[in-house]
């Protein structure tokens, strides 16, 4: 899940990281009574927001309101801008950049650092991979003072101890909320110590049954922010008393159970797929229950796929079958989806399924390979 950079800002500021002074802009009536001059940022979940125009700098609130309309009109990267943020200008001595994150190849954090701060980092990175200097830690051990030490020399840093500080900071931020990704570019070094200009928070969807209470926060926020109260798909779940949690993928996710459904989570992430939403019914849930959860996860437009895993243990096969061809039998509308039954009553379920038309798996790998298959040839426009 990425955080729009006021989250990820918010959760910085939390553990004492500084941030400047800003104000959420969701309206125009919100520019009265700020102190100009001020950046407007546009609060979209994508990246290279300045290049595409949608970060200006406004003297006064004449000029913000002219800009703000231009913002509020615009789109970036696909995301309608619904929200700004206004933020003081900082007077900066210096740019860096300063992650930490995840080396997804050999499954490692590492912290890495640069003086290219402020730059396409993407661009930079890969034209010029030496101007990154980067140190890998253990997730008991933490970063170490020598591989700090080293990371200041490296970046010419006349006050080393502000950084080391920032650094272990992170670090702990990254462990507490399960984050893949915690980015500061730039990083600013004024006369008033460090300062993180931006922020790109991406938080692991695996972790999202450890953080179920930050990441309907974050959602909610992100929701209200479209003008939106709470999306009907968790009000449908809320409604039912199912266990629901929002993610920005395309594939949903239902499971009987809170450990069967963070497998199948894992398994559709590590396959490359993304979740759109997850629903966990709990242990003993019957035909109308899964019926609901049917409902609730299908009203989410995102979801573009669905796979249904089931092992019945307290939860009987047939009565999920019946609830899912009830719910198909009532809807016109329909996605991609594959169920992965066994368990209790399970030959009766499947039976029901099949008759139904719909495929069903005992093997939960193959389900998942089926249906990332079949969501990417709905993205691709060729399902039928």
């Amino acid at each position: 899940m990425r955080l729009l950079e006021y989250q990820g800002k918010q959760l910085m500021a939390n553990r004492g990281i500084v941030i400047p002074s800003g104000s959420m802009i969701t309206s125009l009536q919100d520019l009265d009574g700020l102190e100009y001059p001020l950046f407007l940022k546009a609060q979209v979940p994508v990246g290279k927001r300045g290049k595409a125009g949608a970060i200006r700098t406004v003297s006064d609130v004449s000029e913000a309101v002219v800009v703000a309309e231009e913002l509020f009109r615009i789109t970036v990267g696909g995301y309608p801008v619904c929200a700004l943020l206004a933020e003081e200008p900082v007077g900066i001595q210096q740019e860096l950049y300063l992650a930490v994150l995840i080396d997804k190849k050999i499954n490692r954090p590492l912290v890495m650092a640069s003086q290219a701060g402020g730059m396409d980092i993407e661009a930079v990175a890969k034209k010029s991979p030496e101007k990154f200097f980067k140190q890998y830690f253990g997730l008991h051990t933490g970063i170490q003072d020598f591989q700090l030490r080293y990371l200041a020399k490296s970046l010419d840093l006349e006050k080393p101890a502000p950084f080391f500080n920032l650094v272990k900071q992170l670090i702990t931020l990254a462990r507490e909320v399960d984050a893949t990704l915690l980015e500061i570019n730039p990083l600013a070094i004024t006369s008033k110590g460090l300062v993180a200009l931006d922020a790109k928070v991406i938080l692991d969807d695996k972790a999202a049954y450890r953080q179920r209470e930050l990441f309907q926060q974050i959602m909610e926020e992100q929701q209200r922010i479209d003008k939106r109260e709470k999306s009907e798909a968790a009000q449908m779940a809320e409604a039912a008393n199912i266990q629901y949690i929002p993610l920005d993928g395309d594939i949903g996710i239902i499971a009987d159970g809170a450990g069967t459904g963070m497998l199948t989570l894992d398994m559709v992430i590590d396959a490359g797929g993304r979740a759109a939403n997850f629903c966990e019914m709990g242990g003993q849930a019957n035909a109308e229950y899964m019926e609901k959860a049917m409902a609730a996860i299908l009203a989410n437009p995102q979801v573009k796929a669905l796979v249904v895993s089931l092992i019945g243990g307290l939860t009987r096969m047939d009565e999920m079958a019946e609830g899912i061809v009830n719910y198909i039998k009532k809807t016109t509308e329909s996605v991609p989806m594959v169920v992965r039954m066994c368990g209790t009553k399970a030959d009766v379920g499947i039976s029901l399924l099949e008759k139904a038309g719909i495929k069903t798996f005992a093997d939960l790998n193959q389900a998942i390979q089926e249906i990332i298959a079949k969501s990417r040839e709905v993205s691709n426009g060729n399902s039928d």
